[in-house]
């Protein structure tokens, strides 16, 4: 299959990403106090979305090869974000200030929640308005959630600051975790943009079958 390779290079980039992201968060390479922005803290975000971005720009079999992914299989993998109750946990215990906390882990909760329905109701070219507005809310959650996350501490200086989300465990959230399931939305979206239109006996246009 010549879409194998590129399977095999993004794997082995994932897994090297993830171990970067955990080496460094225990070598506290990401932690920062709250007199400081959280620069590492932001390129680790930033550099995944960034490389998916130029490597999809540049390489056509590459675009192919993300378009061939199953659109239900990547949707149910935002399932698991129904623990960001973990934020909401942080907050109760005066790790997390409530302004991180609440749109950060209610948001997740929301697109956790749903995305199994997602998967199964939305994940085909007659929803294609509904699959791409989706997507959109779980990219609005995950920036909502870094833009309060980094700005918060100078936003207000003298309540709990972010610095939680810095280190380990946490710190596995936004270094892996928000540029994985960024891209996947970026992916869903390019496929569902892909998805052909049919007219339908009345002349009205109808999302055909892929």
């Amino acid at each position: 299959m010549t879409n194998t390779p590129y399977a095999r290079i993004c794997a082995g980039l994932i897994g090297m990403w993830f171990v970067f992201c955990a080496v460094g968060s225990a070598l506290h390479i990401f932690s920062s106090d709250a007199s400081r922005p959280p620069i590492a803290l932001g390129l680790a975000v930033l550099t995944p979305i960034i490389v998916f971005a130029v490597w999809s720009a540049a390489s056509e079999g590459f675009r192919q090869f993300t378009r061939s992914l199953s659109p239900r299989a990547l949707t149910s993998m935002h399932a698991w974000r129904i623990a960001g109750f973990a934020f909401l946990v942080a907050y109760a215990y005066g790790k997390l200030p409530a302004v991180f906390a609440f749109p950060a882990g209610f948001g997740d909760i929301a697109i956790g929640a749903t995305a199994l329905w997602a998967a199964k109701r939305l994940a085909t070219p007659e929803h294609r308005g509904g699959f791409i507005l989706w997507q959109a809310l779980g990219i609005l959650d995950l920036v909502t959630a870094v833009t309060v996350g980094t700005t918060a501490t100078f936003l207000f200086p003298h309540g709990i600051p972010t610095t939680a989300v810095t280190v380990l465990p946490l710190s596995l959230i936004p270094t892996f975790a928000v540029p994985l399931l960024t891209i996947l939305h970026f992916i869903c979206i390019s496929q569902a943009r892909q998805w052909p239109v049919a007219v339908t006996h009345h002349g009205q246009p109808r999302h055909a079958e892929a």
